[in-house]
């Protein structure tokens, strides 16, 4: 990773963040020893009047935004070299998707593809500005050391992660014994690192048995962890919950005291009344995963009915590793659902400041950009049209912003990316070990 002690980003619109707000403020931002040394002001006005001054100073943003980081609550690395994998069987439900494709893939992983997955989605992360990552790992055959695997990618290219295993009963209970164990010695082999955190991952109520929901819940609340888990994705999982454990997914979950405020919940489209006041009640947080749920066309979350007390995150379900665009697609579907655009940009800021505020729970020191911060940020190719300040700072986000990619991605003060370049990876010959990895699992899948 390239590493500076201190540099000086000139000419940056910096998206600070102050209370419920997003404030842009124009100058230049000194970067010392990883942290936010000094913001120093200056008029936009007299940058405009010649905007092509050229600097001794190579870290000039030039009149470009400058934001936090993106977060992904919700990503699935070990989708990544699916790419081109034809499922042997029907994909007209969702279980068959389930079925042909992913429970077939996820027993064909090894560490080594699980490996060159979790390098293919890092490299995808820093290009679209996402440093901190809540992966949700599937690998049955091939358990132990999975999670360390990522981990130590995820490390090596300078990104912050929140990792599980998924546990389920699916493959049998030894299995899902396994998984377990998987969790938990990677909760004790990580549990002073800084950059990666764990919970404990489970598939989705359908799959889990009333024992590892037990066993899972004993060691959450012992060492105050929240799971990760798939909520009501699709109706399968509320009538299979039913038809298998005379519960449904919600109530399960509530039983076996699995909720709590660090806790995932990804996808919630098929919810009830009663299944969101119990959420809320335990202050647990919804994942969405817009992408995901068009292209399996399972519905999309019934967004008036969410109460706005509970938090709702951004996640892209291993479809891509962008989840500014799927913060995107929400405003646009809450557009399409009959919202204003005052009340859809309304949901949007609170959507936002939703992730801020839970991405805390994990790591505390997450950036306001505000003097003596993190130097976490990314500087967007995105040069205002027309004036920015803190009332219209969201039409720049959406309509803007977020159409537009990373120049430059910094971590902890270092460039994992620098003006369109990774610095942490060579990414050519990363390709080759990519590409021999997805082969590897191609003909693998065939067979299977």
């Amino acid at each position: 990773m390239k590493g500076r002690t201190k540099f000086v980003l000139e000419n940056a619109w910096v998206c600070k963040i102050d209370g419920e707000d997003v404030k842009p403020v124009f100058g230049n931002l000194h970067v010392k020893n990883g942290l936010i040394e000094r913001f120093e002001s200056k008029s936009f006005r007299d940058y405009l009047k010649n905007p092509g001054r050229k600097s001794r100073n190579p870290y000039d943003a030039a009149g470009n935004l400058v934001t936090v980081p993106l977060v992904n609550f919700h990503e699935h690395f070990y989708s990544r070299l699916a790419k081109g994998l034809s499922p042997n069987g029907p994909t007209d439900t969702f279980y068959n998707i389930l079925h042909n494709l992913w429970w077939k893939l996820d027993r064909a992983l090894d560490l080594r593809m699980t490996e060159a997955s979790a390098l293919m989605g890092s490299i995808e992360a820093i290009k679209s500005g996402v440093t901190y990552v809540f992966d949700h790992h599937a690998s049955p055959n091939n358990i132990k050391g999975s999670l360390a695997t990522i981990a130590e990618t995820l490390k090596n290219q300078g990104l912050r992660g929140v990792l599980c295993f998924e546990v389920s009963d699916r493959n049998g209970a030894s299995v899902a014994e396994k998984s377990l164990k998987e969790n938990e010695d990677f909760f004790f082999r990580y549990e002073t690192d800084p950059d990666i955190r764990s919970m404990m991952g489970l598939h989705a109520s359908f799959t889990v048995s009333d024992d590892s929901l037990a066993e899972a819940s004993d060691f959450i609340n012992k060492y105050n962890l929240g799971i990760h888990i798939h909520l009501c994705e699709d109706a399968v999982d509320r009538s299979m919950s039913k038809e298998i454990t005379n519960a449904y997914p919600v109530k399960r979950l509530a039983n076996y005291k699995l909720l709590n405020v660090k806790s995932i919940l990804a996808h919630g489209i098929y919810l009830t009344k009663k299944d969101y006041e119990t959420i809320d009640r335990f202050g647990s947080a919804i994942a969405y995963n817009p992408d995901s749920n068009l292209n399996n066309s399972v519905g999309i979350p019934a967004f008036a009915s969410a109460p706005e007390s509970i938090p709702i995150l951004m996640g892209t379900d291993g479809m891509h590793a962008n989840p500014g665009k799927s913060l995107k697609n929400i405003f646009l579907l809450m557009r399409a659902s009959g919202f204003s655009f005052d009340e859809a940009f309304r949901l949007i800021k609170k959507k936002y400041f939703d992730q801020l505020t839970f991405v805390r729970r994990y790591f505390p020191d997450f950036p306001n950009l505000q003097v003596g911060d993190r130097a976490d940020f990314v500087v967007w190719d995105y040069f205002p049209p027309a004036p920015l300040n803190k009332e219209n700072f969201w039409g720049h986000y959406i309509y803007g912003l977020l159409e537009r990619r990373p120049l430059s991605v910094v971590q902890n003060g270092k460039f994992l990316l620098e003006n369109g370049r990774l610095t942490t990876i060579d990414e050519t010959e990363t390709n080759k070990i990519i590409y021999s990895e997805g082969k590897r699992l191609k003909n693998k899948f065939t067979k299977m």
